[in-house]
């Protein structure tokens, strides 16, 4: 890796937008490098930065490797990086960013065993399973060992992944993740054990691939001697993003492919770790230091978003953390009011003033889609949607299904995915479900067949069938033939082949088909960039869209919306005002993440995530009275204690309010006629 031994005036041009604490980031030499971040800090640009640095000094483009952990994150740091050589050196730089090897640590294994996968025995073919057919998978291997049937109650197949998952990712024993994660299936440990191993077979048997083995065949290549090497030279520096999110086999392969850390940048900040429940773990960028020990730490503290008055409240919020890497965010922005903290009487009266907050901002001039509403759970907005509903206000809700998880998506992909690995069980028994006279054991069978003749279709032509299947069964085997022998670069002919053989199916399956079949239309369109359906698939798997306006651009509600959110959903976004609701022990922290001092620490840094997500104006809000949830309305109530993150000595930071006094000016005002001695003078009458 080269580096630049001057400063010539292209590079100054480069680096003359950056503070100091920047500037030493970017500019830094081979050693391992680790940069705490804080919040609002520039974080996104200083690692584009560096990357342009690297290039400008001589390091090839093709020899860089970005990591992070969402497409658009690397896209927008490849885009800037291309801005910045521009700007610095000319047209001579234009598109070297789109050189650089940018993405997910999942999408960038998926491409290194396209290339590396045949070397340790994995078919160039192989296919990705998504969280859905992973989990339909293990519910097979768990059907077929009989597992829960004999009157003993057995974890369900999402638990079932959830578990083996978490031994994958945190690298921890089962008997460890059932103590400490799901002590409610200790009692499963026996079963759980043949069902992993039967789930490993299955899937070696299918050529197939689920998330966390992207990840483990990746490490199992850098653990190779020869492989390992020529994966390491493949790049001379690597950089991660978001380093506190990497859990224990993510540490691994960045270790792997830096043993030294020459070349190693890793850009974090260990007060937004909030990814444990993914197995995610802050001792990565905490015990960085100690895995690189000759490596640099640089911390960046100036805040370019939020007031002070913002910031002095979540600096003190995570100052309370037991542990952490110190520092101080500091503005020199001028002004700006202290975080409201907000009393109310209960979710309603909650609802009513966030509401006509809401509502007040946006007659001052902040368009709605600045303004968020941020909570712990999905369910904490219920209360809210209805009266946004009700007020006719336009909302996105970030969170939920994602669009590619919708069966009629995955039933048009899993035709794909079969023509594409004929192995591939859960995608044949899915596309031989869906025709009609089809059972669960004839679809096996079938697919057992086409598996032996090595995923030719022709041992499906004239095979006889289940007559509601007749009619349909040439037409079948007629699509299953085209898209094997389809060339990989027609994808958005492919996909249409198999929209116009799946549309009667979708109709006779699922209510609201035409709403179904023009997502199905987005998909093709989609299709159409793309000239390997290989790669479709893989980025369709890992990178899926939320809904279908992801294809599209953002979406188009009114002329303005107002985003709810949940407060993971909101790390890395910003707003003009920030509302974060239900700031009461039990919701923050959540009272499912309390067992244990690692658990509170974590809800902490996703409470100071919320809070400084906001610009120019913070509400926390916090009702006292929560009614009993159950059937039906209940008056059955208990009160509420103020979120542990915001103790006593921290309340002067806020501008404490109560809800009901605020909007009492809202509220029309006589002279009452009624006084005390009149009421108690009308009692009396009953027994004078």
């Amino acid at each position: 890796m080269n580096a630049p031994a001057s400063t010539s005036p292209a590079l100054e041009t480069l680096l003359r937008d950056l503070n100091p604490e920047q500037r030493a980031a970017v500019t830094h030499g081979e050693g391992p490098l680790l940069v705490v971040a804080g919040a609002g800090t520039g974080k996104t640009a200083t690692l584009a930065h560096r990357v342009a640095y690297l290039i400008a000094g001589g390091t090839p483009p093709g020899r860089i490797l970005l990591l992070t952990f969402t497409r658009r994150a690397a896209e927008e740091m490849l885009r800037r990086t291309d801005d910045l050589l521009r700007r610095a050196a000319g047209s001579d730089a234009v598109q070297a960013g789109s050189r650089v090897w940018g993405g997910t640590f999942h999408a960038v294994a998926a491409r290194l065993l396209r290339i590396h996968g045949e070397s340790i025995g994995l078919p160039p073919g192989f296919t990705i399973l998504d969280r859905g057919d992973a989990e339909d998978l293990m519910h097979a291997v768990r059907t077929g060992l009989d597992l829960g049937s004999k009157g003993k109650r057995f974890p369900q197949k999402g638990t079932c992944l959830d578990i083996y998952s978490r031994c994958v990712n945190a690298q921890e024993p089962l008997a460890d993740v059932l103590e400490n994660r799901f002590p409610w299936c200790a009692d499963a440990a026996e079963g759980l054990t043949r069902l992993f191993s039967a789930y490993v077979d299955r899937k070696e048997q299918a050529h197939v691939l689920d998330y966390d083995d992207l990840l483990l065949f990746w490490r199992g290549m850098l653990d190779d001697p020869a492989l390992g090497r020529l994966v390491r030279e493949r790049f001379d520096a690597v950089l991660v993003d978001e380093y506190q999110d990497t859990n224990a086999i993510q540490a691994d392969i960045v270790a792997a492919l830096r043993p030294d850390g020459r070349g190693l940048t890793a850009v974090g900040d260990d007060a937004q770790a909030i990814y444990g429940f993914r197995a995610a773990t802050i001792r990565n960028i905490l015990d960085f230091p100690g895995r690189f020990p000759n490596a640099t730490v640089l911390t960046l503290e100036r805040n370019y978003r939020s007031t002070a008055p913002i910031l002095d409240a979540t600096n003190a919020i995570v100052a309370e953390a037991s542990e952490r890497y110190d520092k101080a965010l500091w503005t020199t922005r001028e002004g700006g009011a202290r975080p409201a903290l907000v009393t109310c009487r209960d979710e309603a009266e909650q609802t009513t003033y966030v509401t006509e907050r809401i509502l007040g901002h946006r007659e001052e001039g902040i368009d709605l889609k600045r303004q968020v509403v941020l909570f712990r759970a999905a369910h904490h907005s219920l209360d809210l949607e209805v009266e946004l509903q009700r007020r006719n206000i336009p909302f996105v809700k970030y969170g939920g299904l994602k669009f590619v998880e919708m069966a009629h998506v995955k039933d048009l992909v899993a035709f794909l995915r079969l023509a594409e690995n004929p192995r591939d069980t859960v995608a044949a028994l899915r596309v031989l479900g869906m025709l009609p006279g089809i059972g669960p054991r004839t679809a096996a069978a079938l697919a057992d067949e086409l598996a032996a003749a090595g995923g030719d279709c022709e041992s499906w032509v004239g095979r006889a069938v289940p007559e509601a299947t007749a009619t349909i069964w040439p037409g079948f085997v007629t699509l299953m033939r085209t898209l094997s022998h389809a060339s990989p670069a027609e994808v958005a002919a492919q996909i249409h082949a198999v929209r116009s053989f799946y549309t009667p199916l979708c109709e006779q399956r699922y209510d609201a088909a035409a709403a179904r079949l023009a997502d199905l239309e987005q998909i093709e369109m989609l299709g159409s960039r793309y000239a390997d359906r290989s790669r479709f698939l893989t980025e369709l798997t890992l990178d899926a869209p939320q809904w279908t306006g992801d294809l599209a651009g953002p979406p188009l509600l009114d002329e303005d919306y107002l985003v709810l959110s949940t407060m993971h959903s909101a790390k890395g976004l910003e707003f003009d005002v920030v509302y974060v609701i239900h700031a009461a022990d039990g919701n923050i922290p959540s009272d499912m993440a309390t067992g244990s001092v690692t658990e509170i620490e974590e809800e902490r840094r996703l409470f100071y995530v919320a809070c400084t997500r906001a610009r120019d104006a913070l509400y926390v809000t916090h009702p006292l009275r929560y009614y009993q949830a159950g059937r039906g309305r209940s008056d059955t109530y208990g009160y509420a204690q103020r979120s542990r993150f915001i103790p006593d000595r921290l309340r002067s930071l806020f501008a404490e309010c109560q809800a009901s006094l605020e909007t009492a000016a809202d509220e029309p005002t006589f002279a009452p006629v009624a006084t005390t001695a009149n009421i108690r003078a009308a009692a009396r009458a009953m027994w004078e």
